[in-house]
């Protein structure tokens, strides 16, 4: 589960940003403590904390003074739209660039994709008329 080459706080951050997107770990749930994610991870608390603190400084989780830490009401959607944004800068945009390159249109994309999800690896598609 660890990457080399990635901050581990940052990891850790990611590992419970995906258990709120995915519905896991839901609005007002509580969060793991710094000490699990220690123990599970396998690192300092320091660096566990480090994650939590990052998580917290954004707004997705909101501390209960002598309880934990809980994940705040909207901190779905608040990830959802920060790494749907993430996503198109990674790889859509360079998806269109690449498809200007090669002169094709939105609609030759769609059945790109469309192709490929049904499991056709050698998909290939006529360039739509200009």
């Amino acid at each position: 589960m660890i990457e080399e080459g990635r901050a581990l706080f940052l990891q850790i951050a990611e590992s419970v940003e995906d258990s709120i997107i995915d519905g896991s770990l839901p609005a007002e749930g509580q969060a793991p403590s710094t000490n699990e994610l220690a123990v599970f991870y396998r690192v300092n608390p320091a660096t566990a904390a480090k994650g939590i603190a990052m998580l917290a400084d954004k707004g997705v989780l909101y501390k209960r003074r002598g309880i934990g830490m809980f994940v705040s009401p909207g901190a779905r959607d608040l990830l959802r739209t920060e790494r749907l944004a993430a996503f198109a800068d990674r790889y859509v945009d360079p998806l269109l660039a690449e498809a200007r390159k090669l002169g094709l249109g939105p609609a030759d994309l769609v059945d790109l994709v469309r192709a490929r999800a049904e499991g056709s690896a050698s998909a290939t598609i006529e360039r739509t008329p200009r």
